[in-house]
């Protein structure tokens, strides 16, 4: 199914699933939907909780830390709009709130060569913008090189 909407590849900020994710990044926050009846970390957002099936869940902010799991470095375009972005970094970021919960992002301002498995990472929020898209950006959250023990 061909995705029809006027401003991709930004993300869809109006989905219910995910709206939360991208209110939290506009104000500077990682957040992900917390069960309200186990407490555990839902990523990517379902109707029901994996570990508990509870189907309330509660917005969290996280502590915006990670591990790097995987990554890839784009070297090609596959879409026009990433002509200028790259190389970049596209990555699997283990949560050190839930290393269970994995969120994708861009890893920034790091040299590709650099990275290692199991990287400490923090989020950084920034505009996602894309010249195809033109005077439209989305707040989302990226991610940096962290040192141990530093927030």
């Amino acid at each position: 199914m061909a995705i029809r909407r006027e401003d991709f590849p930004l993300p869809d900020v109006t989905d219910e699933r995910t709206a939360g994710f991208f209110e939290a990044a506009a104000r500077g926050e990682l957040a992900i939907p917390r069960c309200d009846g186990c407490g555990r970390l839902c990523w990517y957002p379902e109707a029901d909780c994996p570990a508990c099936g509870g189907d309330a869940f509660t917005w969290a902010a996280t502590s915006g830390r990670g591990r790097l799991y995987s990554w890839a470095v784009v070297r090609r375009p596959f879409l026009p709009a990433f002509e200028a972005m790259v190389p970049f970094v596209s990555a699997l970021v283990a949560l050190d709130d839930d290393p269970a919960v994995r969120v994708v992002g861009y890893v920034v301002d790091a040299d590709p060569a650099s990275l290692e498995a199991d990287q400490p990472l923090r989020a950084v929020f920034r505009p996602l913008s894309f010249p195809t898209v033109p005077g439209r950006s989305v707040v989302v959250p990226m991610f940096v090189p962290a040192e141990e023990g530093r927030a």
